[in-house]
């Protein structure tokens, strides 16, 4: 596409006139002005904004296709400026990867075979040959705060030294030299598939069938069910209440907040999940009393103190592994916790060398519990139900005395 416009631009008859410059003691050879390429842009690329075409302009020179004859930075500009085209050797779809030892070859050598190049060649030419290779070489080794349109992802630089790197795959293992490109692909001669490469290309597809994938409906259904779940909590979608103290003159919620009672809100919206219920401080104990009822406050008391741990200061990130230990997993422990074999294991080898994550294991173990079995008993427990209930009788009777205030007044 870009090449197509090239290409037309300096057609003899249709394209952008090129022309000789006379200057001051000097010509400049062939040679476009920025504002004729813009015009002719928009009257053969049907663009009615400048704008458009200053950018679109703008990236065809940035890939190196044209470029300013006494600017390094690759842009298209809407006046005098004056542009030459790029030599189609040294064009980017000749998938040029130059080195920096090219760039300083041709930095050391420029001085010394200048001499011998300025014999053979006519001045013209010379100057064209010389604005071309610069340019060639400010797409691939930019100026500072230019865009770096040649610049590789160092994981594809790391598969072209290697291409016997065997790299892993969230589908399992596969080897690297199937993902290069063909242009950078050494020529091999093609041999047939060892039982190694079959038993490999069989186990990659098997987990290939064995993969998770979500469809897409799916996705939206997940989506718009979170969304018009936190509809109420969203202030840029339904007005809060009590207001926002800081941007009105109503103090109410300050007064929620600092009572212990939780608002209708704040109690429901520790239904929507334990993550919810455990942000709240008060949800947080209004769990942990319901779990003391039931005898299994332990799990919530470790979940907290695992929490507090990676929170604490390096210095006393040992010691207080080590309280953890005894107070959870160690045999005869006060609130001992029920691990299975391989949480506890993990968890005893990570202590060998504590951290703030030594316990990782054991945490997430507990946590699937308490969200498995003992949060939906809370939701389902009088203390919940009664605390949502008695929230929403005490926002009617509140309602129904402001009512009565008034009509009085």
């Amino acid at each position: 596409m870009i090449e197509d416009i090239i290409i037309r631009l300096q057609d003899e008859t249709e394209g952008v006139p090129v022309r000789t410059v006379k200057s001051f003691l000097s010509k400049i050879p062939s040679v476009v002005t920025g504002s004729d390429i813009v015009q002719w842009m928009m009257k053969n690329l049907n663009i009615d904004d400048p704008a458009e075409a200053i950018h679109i302009g703008s990236l065809i020179a940035a890939q190196g296709y044209l470029f300013p004859i006494s600017d390094h930075v690759l842009t298209l500009k809407d006046d005098g400026t004056l542009y030459r085209f790029q030599a189609p050797y040294f064009w980017p779809s000749n998938c040029w990867e130059p080195e920096n030892t090219d760039y300083g070859k041709r930095r050391t050598l420029l001085g010394r075979l200048k001499v011998t190049i300025d014999r053979k060649k006519d001045k013209t030419e010379r100057k064209i040959l010389d604005s071309q290779e610069r340019a060639f070489w400010d797409v691939h080794r930019p100026v500072p705060g230019c865009v770096n349109t040649t610049e590789m992802d160092i994981r594809k630089c790391r598969r072209l030294k290697n291409p016997q790197r065997v790299k892993k795959s969230v589908y399992g293992v596969v080897d690297d030299t199937q993902t290069q490109s063909p242009v950078h692909t050494p020529s091999q001669q093609i041999s047939k598939d060892t039982r190694e490469d079959v038993e490999k290309e069989i186990l990659f597809l098997n987990t290939q069938l064995d993969r998770h994938c979500m469809k897409m409906s799916k996705v939206a259904e997940t989506l718009m069910s979170y969304t018009e779940q936190y509809l109420d909590y969203d202030p840029f979608v339904t007005v809060p209440d009590p207001a926002n103290p800081w941007i009105s003159d109503d103090v109410t919620f300050w007064e929620l907040e600092a009572s212990k009672d939780p608002s209708q809100q704040r109690v429901k919206k520790w239904g929507f999940s334990l993550d919810e219920a455990l942000k709240d401080p008060v949800g947080r104990e209004q769990f942990l009393k319901f779990l003391e009822s039931e005898f299994s406050s332990e799990n919530l008391l470790f979940w907290l103190a695992v929490q507090d741990l990676k929170c604490r200061p390096l210095q006393e990130v040992a010691a207080r592994a080590q309280e953890i230990w005894q107070e959870f997993l160690a045999e005869g422990a006060p609130n001992a916790i029920n691990l299975d074999s391989h949480s506890y294991e993990r968890t005893s080898q990570n202590l060998k060398d504590p951290g703030r994550y030594s316990f990782e294991d054991a945490q997430d173990h507990i946590y699937k519990l308490m969200k498995s079995d003992s949060y939906p008993r809370f939701l389902r427990s009088n203390a919940y139900q009664d605390l949502l209930l008695a929230r929403k009788k005490g926002k009617s009777l509140t309602s129904k005395r402001l009512t009565g205030l008034m009509q009085s007044s």
